[in-house]
């Protein structure tokens, strides 16, 4: 089921997020400073791209720098791709069948805004740090 969800994420929404993503990540790498906000965006780009299967979690080494960072990436370009699953979640809701992968759109919502901190695991294997 994961496949078939990832597949139909991939076609209507999931590949121009991913765009979205590189995108702000080849702009943020730009400069030295913007590298680590870059490499976030990367990373994220690649969960957006195929979302079903995987989760987000807190990393709990992560402290103070990550939060300094966060403010950053959302003045940045959190808030930029936090409208861009907004709009797309919105007008998957618009169908039956995308209902289930604009909910998914919402809940990409809080590691678009704030991905400092986080880990994307695979929903398959144990992740000690749940």
């Amino acid at each position: 089921m994961k496949t078939v969800l990832n597949v139909i994420w991939l076609v209507l929404c999931g590949f121009w997020m991913f765009l979205a993503y590189i995108a702000a990540g080849i702009l943020l790498c730009i400069t030295i400073i913007g590298i680590p906000f870059g490499l976030a965006a990367f990373r994220i780009g690649v969960y957006a791209l195929w979302p079903f299967g995987h989760t987000v979690v807190d990393r709990p080494d992560a402290g103070a720098p990550s939060f300094i960072g966060n403010i950053l990436w959302l003045i940045l370009a959190g808030w930029w791709l936090a409208l861009g699953h907004i709009t797309t979640g919105i007008a998957l809701c618009l169908t039956i069948i995308g209902i289930p992968l604009g909910i998914a759109n919402f809940k990409l919502i809080p590691v678009s805004l704030m991905p400092l901190g986080k880990q994307i695991v695979s929903t398959d294997q144990p992740f000690a740090g749940r």
